[in-house]
């Protein structure tokens, strides 16, 4: 099957040290009538509650927001898991935020997002790891593999920290390994 064909009902991207920059990336290249909903699970300080929306939506053109408990996804809209907040995709299409413990040194854990994503929409997911300094979101992404989910992984010669990648990559086989431009492309292939 091809990857135009497979009509995902998620896209969820995570990342940590150095992936503001690569995500920037994306977004301001992303075909504006992107069809999927974007989910954007990023290791943010806990503290810092504002600045990261504002900076992702000067460069995109898709909308960046910051989603509420049970708001709904929105085909061509990113959803940046909130500071302090683990992120859930839910069966009906909806996004739920918890503060239960911190996971991989981590609140929002990429696990999380990944493996919901999984679970709620399996091979309608894509998910893809870009750049970071901890282990968290290889099993949640091989977890996406495991049900047929799609899955990219930042080809680590091209991250500013390569473990998150390496991670992953250790764990399981994904579907692509690829540089931010080639992540790019792919996006912008599943819009008709």
């Amino acid at each position: 099957m091809e990857l135009s064909d497979r009509k995902f009902k998620v896209v969820v991207i995570g990342g940590s040290a150095g992936s503001f920059s690569v995500v920037s990336k994306i977004l301001s290249q992303l075909d504006p009538g992107f069809p999927v909903p974007l989910v954007l699970c990023l290791h943010r300080l806990k503290h810092v509650r504002s600045g990261l929306v504002e900076g992702l939506n000067l460069k995109s053109r898709i909308p960046v927001v910051e989603p509420f408990d049970k708001e709904k996804l929105k085909p061509g809209v990113a959803m940046l898991a909130p500071s302090n907040y683990h992120l859930f995709v839910e069966f009906d299409s909806t996004i739920s935020l918890s503060t239960e413990e911190v996971y991989n040194h981590s609140r929002p854990a990429i696990d999380f997002a990944y493996s919901s994503a999984a679970y709620s929409f399996r091979e309608k997911t894509l998910g893809i790891i870009l750049t970071g300094a901890n282990k968290d979101g290889a099993k949640g992404l091989k977890s996406i593999k495991d049900k047929k989910g799609y899955t990219i992984v930042q080809d680590p010669t091209t991250c500013d920290v390569e473990t998150m990648p390496q991670s992953a990559l250790k764990l399981f086989e994904p579907d692509q390994v690829l540089t931010p431009d080639e992540i790019v492309k792919v996006l912008n292939s599943l819009v008709d």
